[in-house]
């Protein structure tokens, strides 16, 4: 652990997710005997945040069988966990974070794993409107399913991924659902469009009520219930809403303490390959992580649950002194209506498509292709495909496209050596 925290040091997390929490076993598992403080707003000890629009709120997971760990091993493994508390602010030059109590905790390392939150629309708020949602922790689902369970429409305000499975699990429940999307389908800006009009096609034949290329004017909310309103006069009456417009990483805490924070817009706290922040004591991970891509070139903020719990591992190893460069090609699943979307790399709706099996039967694996390289895999009934697919994307990104055409290889060839965005030092 030469360079790293002295080995009797103390390692302060912000943030309970699965970032956080694979950060805080990766320390014990690495050999770090001294103190580890986690610290949440959340009052749960960390859980599978990815099942709160399917599994949770479905009821085929209670809340016990959803968390990381038991709440003993916690305790087995020292870790101390300070629960439903807001950190209000970092002093880098002192070493110390602030709570909100106003009492101080000192650091000799610093790993900022606050995630993100629902991004809000103006004038719904859950606070005063209790017939509105949004769903980003476990306290968001016993309302969110009384909704469901309630009289009435559910209408879903935007159709990624949240909207989309939360579309998928009021339906199997029995709830009617109204799902409006701003884009021209749902799904559409992470997915290329013969796939994204698949779960339109999804969502309709399931009963749902969808519409696409929908801007609202406003939403009304009463007693009675929600009605939203586009500027053309179209309006969805329902009787409760969820809103799921997409998240905000929580980079304030970052921004606040002058930390490197990107301003393009994605406002992710600026870290290297390591994780490290532009302050040499503190590293941040997981969806609040702004972080170099070493295949493709350029920065990224990833919000995956696979990128946060690998990026935590990574941070933490960093902490002890011991760096491996961040290069994982990021990976996520969603499960809707039985079936289960593999997606990896980078794709996106402009990208060249090489499809394999058959869409309409939801048997297939799409290669998605970028100046003829390998950015992507998208894959339905076909997990096997998948992992060799996305073996494919650092390790043989430009393999010859004709060998794609014929099939997805079951081991990548010797790399090519073609040029640009293949760095992992």
């Amino acid at each position: 652990m030469s360079e790293g925290i002295a080995p009797d040091g103390t390692v302060v997390i912000i943030g309970s997710g699965v970032c956080g929490a694979t950060a805080a076993e990766t320390l014990r598992k690495e050999g770090f005997a001294g103190k580890i403080v986690m610290i949440s707003s959340d009052t749960e000890y960390p859980y599978r945040r990815p099942q709160l629009s399917k599994e949770l709120l479905e009821g085929k997971v209670t809340v016990e069988r959803s968390r990381l760990r038991p709440p003993t091993f916690w305790d087995e493994q020292n870790v101390e966990i300070i629960s439903g508390t807001t950190v209000a602010g970092i002093k880098p030059a002192d070493k110390k974070i602030v709570l909100e109590s106003g009492a101080e905790q000192p650091y000799d390392a610093l790993l900022v794993a606050t995630g993100g939150r629902p991004r809000m629309m103006p004038g719904l708020d859950p606070e005063s409107q209790p017939n509105v949602h949004y769903l980003r922790s476990i306290s968001d689902v016993p309302t969110l399913r009384e909704a469901i369970d309630g009289k009435g429409k559910l209408l879903i305000i935007g159709a990624g991924l949240i909207g989309s499975e939360v579309a998928a699990t009021a339906r199997t429940l029995g709830s009617e659902v109204i799902l409006l999307e701003a884009a021209e389908r749902p799904l559409a800006r992470m997915l290329p469009e013969p796939i994204s009009r698949l779960y339109a096609k999804m969502h309709e034949d399931n009963g749902v009520e969808f519409h696409a290329g929908v801007q609202l004017d406003r939403v009304d909310v009463d007693k009675k219930g929600v009605t939203a309103i586009s500027p053309d006069g179209r309006s969805w009456k329902a009787a409760a809403a969820l809103v799921s417009v997409g998240m905000m990483p929580n980079a304030e805490l970052a921004e606040e303490a002058g930390l490197a924070v990107d301003t393009s817009g994605r406002r992710g706290i600026i870290v290297d390959k390591f994780c490290r922040t532009s302050d040499p004591a503190i590293y941040a991970a997981g969806d609040v992580a702004m972080f170099p891509n070493l295949l493709l070139g350029g920065m990224q903020r990833v919000e995956h649950w696979s990128n946060a719990q690998e990026q935590g591992a990574h941070a933490a190893r960093a902490i002890l002194g011991m760096p491996t460069p961040y290069a994982d090609v990021p990976w996520c699943w969603t499960k809707q209506y039985g079936k289960n979307l593999q997606i990896a790399g980078w794709p996106t709706p402009e990208d060249d498509l090489i499809i394999h099996g058959d869409l309409d039967a939801l048997d297939f694996t799409v290669l998605c292709l970028r100046d003829e390289q390998l950015v992507g895999v998208i894959s339905m009934g076909r997990p096997k495909e998948f992992r060799n697919a996305k073996a494919l994307i650092p390790d043989a990104p430009y393999i010859n496209r004709k060998d794609l055409e014929e099939g997805v290889p079951a081991t990548a060839p010797v790399r090519a050596g073609a040029p640009g965005g293949n760095d992992k030092s």
